[in-house]
C-alpha cells in the first residue's frame, strides 16, 4: 500500500499542494499539523478566486512537484521501506498527474456546473483521496 499511498498523495498534491502534508500531519498529530491545515483551507478559497493564476503556470507546478516529493518520500518512510527514491517518483509522477488532469477535469467541471461547484468537488475529491491514502499507512 506504500507504493500506491505515494502516488495517491503525490496526485493529491496535483490537486492542492497543501492538502496532502497536511492530512499526513493530521493522521499523526502535532503542531505542524495545524499550520498545514491553516494553509490548506487559505488555498482553498484562493483557488476559487477567478484571478488566481493557473495551476499549470511553472511556479505553480514546481509547487505540486516539491510536495509529491515531499508526500511520495514521506509514505516511503512512514512504511519503514528504506528506497526513499521510487517513493519521490511517484509522488512526482501522482503530482503532475494530478496537475495536469486536475486542470482537464476542473475545465469539463465549470462547463458543466460552474467554478465555484467544480472547485468544491476538487476539494472534496483531494481531502477524500489525502485522507485515505494517509490514514494506510502505519502509525
Amino acid at each position: 500500500m506504500s507504493f500506491v499511498a505515494a502516488f495517491i498523495l503525490g496526485l493529491v498534491s496535483g490537486l492542492r499542494v497543501f492538502t496532502a502534508p497536511a492530512a499526513l500531519y493530521l493522521a499523526r498529530g502535532g503542531l505542524a499539523s495545524i499550520v498545514l491545515v491553516a494553509a490548506a483551507v487559505v488555498e482553498y478559497v484562493v483557488d476559487a478566486l477567478p484571478w488566481t493564476p493557473s495551476r499549470t503556470m511553472p511556479v505553480q507546478v514546481g509547487a505540486r512537484i516539491v510536495s509529491g516529493a515531499f508526500v511520495g518520500w514521506a509514505a516511503i518512510a512512514l512504511s519503514g521501506i528504506h528506497a526513499p527514491i521510487p517513493g519521490v517518483a511517484l509522488g512526482i509522477v501522482g503530482a503532475l498527474t494530478g496537475t495536469y488532469g486536475g486542470s482537464i477535469a476542473r475545465r469539463w467541471g465549470i462547463a458543466r456546473v460552474g467554478a465555484i461547484p467544480a472547485a468544491i468537488v476538487e476539494d472534496v475529491i483531494a481531502i477524500a483521496l489525502a485522507a485515505f491514502a494517509a490514514t494506510r499507512l502505519p502509525a
